[in-house]
């Protein structure tokens, strides 16, 4: 039986499921976009971009939750948003990892933070989940420093399987935080 998707409203943003083929467009704007792409192995032609926007928005059909369109008022969608298993095999998997996506011009705004925080709290809330992680590559100081504002802390160094040997971008960071410490935090 497909799950009912959910929905998330913060002050500002809204973490909703995916609307496509209308979705994509914008999805590809931010994927498309070298400076919102620095940090990842590639910018994503358009064939790349739909093909990822119609897997994560595929989670949604099964859990009900993923990796959420992020929509701002008067913006429409501006980036993606959320938690999923992750999409690989390491000595830390199997986990659920956030992530965050936000086009290039609304960034530094807390946008992903604000949304982060609500996928956090989905996260260890109705979808019960016990330990969310999250990875970047150390140059990626930005998201390094959102998953602290987030409580998360560093756990290791990794090279991340995806990505051959040598590969500038393969040492990544390991964050993580745990249901208790995450409630902890929030309510002392």
């Amino acid at each position: 039986m497909p799950a009912q998707p959910v929905t998330l409203h913060g002050p500002r943003v809204t973490l909703r499921p995916w609307r496509l083929p209308e979705d994509l467009d914008p999805l590809f704007a931010i994927n498309g976009d070298p400076a919102a792409m620095r940090f990842f192995p590639n910018v994503h032609d358009r064939a790349e971009s739909d093909a990822w926007g119609t897997r994560i928005a595929a989670d949604f059909d099964t859990r009900g939750w993923g990796f959420w369109a992020v929509e701002l008022p008067g913006e429409g969608m501006v980036g993606s948003v959320g938690i999923k298993p992750a999409p690989f095999e390491a000595e830390f998997t199997p986990c659920t990892e956030i992530g965050w996506r936000i086009a290039t011009r609304l960034q530094r705004r807390g946008l992903a933070e604000e949304a982060a925080r609500l996928a956090l709290a989905y996260g260890f809330g109705p979808a019960r989940l016990d330990r969310i992680v999250a990875w970047t590559p150390p140059a990626n100081e930005p998201s390094w420093r959102l998953m602290e504002k987030l409580g998360m802390r560093r756990d290791r160094i990794f090279d991340h399987p995806s990505l051959p040997p040598g590969h500038p971008l393969r040492p990544h960071l390991l964050y993580g935080i745990d249901r208790a410490d995450w409630i902890a935090d929030r309510f002392p």
